[in-house]
C-alpha cells in the first residue's frame, strides 16, 4: 500500500511518527480507509488532541517499522496501532505491547462479548477488538453475469487465465490453498505448507496482479472481475452501485479480528486510552460502520444502524456462515517462518 495521510485539520504523518510532547498528539498507524476523517476531527475537537495518520499495508509490514522503532533507540514512536489477531499474539509475546488501563474503557461493555477474552489476547490484556471481517471472493456480474463460482477451487480454473487479483496477504494466500487441498487453514505442518505452496504455484498463470493496498479499486477501476476482497470492502463497492457479489466458498471464508493496542514504547498512553474507549462510544462505531463498511463489533452500535446494514450479510454474516469460516490462529516464530520462506519463493517467481 502506498502510504497516504489524512487532511482536513488533522496533522500530515510522514514515514515515520512524529515526537511530540505527550499526549498532545497521538500517532496512529493503521490500515487504510479503515478511520473516518470526520471520527478523528470529532475526537481532536473534543479532547484538543491531534491525530497523525499513517498506513500499513501488511501485518509484516506494521511488525517490521513497529520493531525496528522498539530496536534502534529510535526517538519516534507509534501510540497506537491495529494488528490483526495473529500478529497481536506475536508482539504481545514478545513484548512489543502496553497492558491496557480498563478503569480508562468504560465503554467496554458496548462490545460484543464472542470477540472479547479470545485465545490470541486471553482477557483482552493487550487490546480491544476494533474491527472483524472476512476475506472471500468477488465477482464483477457486469462481466461475469453466468460465472458459476462456489469455492476457492474454482479459481484454479483454466479460463481465469491472468484475470485473478489477490490480496498480497501471506496468510489469506496459504490458507485458502491449505482448505482447497482439505487441510486445517492453520496448518503447521511443513509437508502441507508446501504442498499449499505447491498448489499456489500452479495459480500463477491465473494471477494478474496482488493487492491489498486498497482491493476494491481493481475491481472498481475494471482491471479483474474476479478474485479476493476484504468483506469490507466488498460491502463499500457495493453501496457505490457496482454488482460485485461477495461469494462466502464452500470450504469456507477466512475470518479475521483486527484490534487497537497500544505500542510498548508508546508517547501518548492517555491519549490513546482517550481514542479506544471514544471508537468504543455506540454512536462513533456506527458512523464508522456506515462511512466505511468496516463491521464493528459494538452491540450498542448495531442497534443504532439501519435494517438494511444491520442484516446485511456481507458486514454480518450469519452464524452458519461464520461456524463454517476459519478464523486466523497465532502460529508461532517458527511455523510463520516457513510460510514466509515459500512466499517469499511464491513471490518471486
Amino acid at each position: 500500500m502506498q502510504s497516504w495521510f489524512r487532511p482536513l485539520a488533522i496533522a500530515v504523518a510522514a514515514s515515520l511518527p512524529l515526537v511530540a510532547q505527550a499526549n498532545d498528539r497521538l500517532s496512529v498507524y493503521a490500515w487504510a480507509e479503515y478511520l473516518p476523517d470526520s471520527v478523528l476531527t470529532d475526537f481532536t475537537k473534543e479532547t484538543g488532541v491531534r491525530v497523525d495518520y499513517a498506513t500499513f499495508d501488511s501485518n509484516e509490514a506494521l511488525y517490521a517499522k513497529l520493531k525496528l522503532l522498539q530496536t534502534s533507540g529510535a526517538s519516534e514512536s507509534y501510540d497506537l496501532i491495529f494488528p490483526s489477531s495473529y500478529m497481536l499474539s506475536k508482539m504481545a509475546r514478545e513484548g512489543m505491547l502496553t497492558p491496557l488501563d480498563k478503569s480508562k474503557l468504560p465503554h467496554l461493555e458496548q462490545l460484543e462479548p464472542s470477540l472479547l477474552d479470545r485465545e490470541f489476547d486471553p482477557g483482552n490484556r493487550f487490546s480491544v477488538p476494533y474491527a472483524f471481517g472476512s476475506t472471500a471472493i468477488a465477482v464483477n456480474r457486469d462481466e461475469l453475469a453466468d460465472a458459476e463460482i462456489t469455492s476457492w477451487q474454482d479459481l484454479w480454473s483454466g479460463q481465469w487465465q491472468g484475470q485473478l487479483m489477490l490480496t498480497d496477504d501471506i496468510r489469506e494466500n496459504f490458507q485458502m490453498a491449505l482448505l482447497t487441498l482439505g487441510h486445517s487453514a492453520n496448518s503447521r505442518e511443513p509437508a502441507e505448507i508446501k504442498a499449499a505452496y505447491d498448489k499456489l504455484v500452479t495459480l500463477q498463470d491465473n494471477v494478474l496482479l496482488y493487492n491489498s493496498d486498497n482491493p476494491r479499486m481493481p475491481y472498481v477501476a475494471g482491471e479483474v472481475s474476479l478474485g479476493l476482497i476484504w468483506s469490507d470492502q466488498a460491502y463499500k463497492t457495493q453501496q457505490d452501485g457496482m454488482p460485485l457479489e461477495y461469494v462466502y466458498p464452500e470450504e469456507g471464508a477466512i475470518f479475521w479480528v483486527d484490534s487497537a493496542a497500544i505500542p510498548a514504547n508508546a508517547k501518548s498512553v492517555d491519549a490513546a486510552h482517550q481514542f479506544i474507549d471514544f471508537l468504543m462510544r455506540p454512536e462513533i462505531a456506527a458512523r464508522i460502520i456506515q462511512e466505511l463498511g468496516i463491521a464493528v463489533p459494538n452491540q450498542g452500535a448495531k442497534a443504532l444502524l439501519p435494517a438494511e446494514v444491520a442484516d446485511n450479510q456481507v458486514l454480518f454474516p450469519s452464524g452458519d456462515i461464520v461456524a463454517k469460516g476459519h478464523f486466523q490462529d497465532d502460529l508461532g516464530d517458527e511455523v510463520l517462518a516457513v510460510y514466509e520462506e515459500h512466499w517469499v519463493r511464491l513471490r518471486s517467481n
